[in-house]
């Protein structure tokens, strides 16, 4: 994928997911700092978690500040009164738009966990690439959920880390012979349209009673 494009693409899932976490500080009644720190957290806090994994050191979060400062740019937007008003307004609006973001945000980052992989080698296993993918779509909101004093939402959500896992198999699966592009724009699409769905249906895996 051509590196405009790339920046684009994660550009897009930076601010899906600030915006993701900022809502559930609002929704926590958090003050500005914390739905700053939030939406940071979970815009970034995957790719730290893949770069660890990686060994890739520092994160990339720390050589380019770029995503950090437009995840709190973001961040800040939720937090203005009339944006906050518009959202909270109805709350069938605010968890659409809490889904749609956190869906994007899921989608994007789990294909652009494969590309970095790919980057760094390209002798890892299929398992590694599938593991660092869905870890970078899943890892900012985990963390998001657990400074948010909430279970995270991939045990109690329907079909949460298995559309990452889906989606990310898709773009493995994609990459040899359809090429780079087509694999992350496949696999994202995947990953997005699961989520709606699962939403839309209540699908789930078999849990606990």
């Amino acid at each position: 994928m051509p590196e405009p494009m790339l920046l684009i693409f994660e550009l897009i899932g930076t601010v899906s997911f600030a915006v993701s976490g900022a809502m559930t500080g609002l929704k926590k009644k958090m003050d500005l700092f914390g739905i700053a720190i939030l939406g940071l957290i979970t815009a970034v806090g995957g790719g730290v978690i893949r770069d660890l994994t990686l060994g890739l050191t520092p994160p990339a979060t720390f050589r380019n500040p770029i995503y950090a400062i437009v995840a709190l740019c973001t961040a800040i937007v939720i937090f203005i009164p009339a944006v906050r008003r518009l959202i909270g307004r109805k709350q069938q609006l605010f968890d659409t738009v809490l889904l749609v973001m956190d869906s994007i945000g899921l989608g994007i980052f789990t294909v652009v966990g494969i590309q970095v992989a790919f980057s760094a080698s390209h002798d890892y296993p299929p398992f590694l690439l599938i593991f660092v993918g869905m870890i970078t779509g899943i890892g900012g909101g985990v963390l998001r959920d657990i400074l948010a004093g909430d279970t995270p939402y991939i045990f109690v959500r329907h079909f949460y880390a298995s559309a990452s896992l889906i989606g990310a198999a898709v773009c493995l699966i994609l990459w040899g012979w359809a090429g780079e592009s087509v694999a992350m724009i496949s696999g994202a699409t995947v990953i997005l349209i699961l989520r709606l769905l699962a939403a839309r249906f209540r699908w789930s895996l078999p849990r606990a009673q």
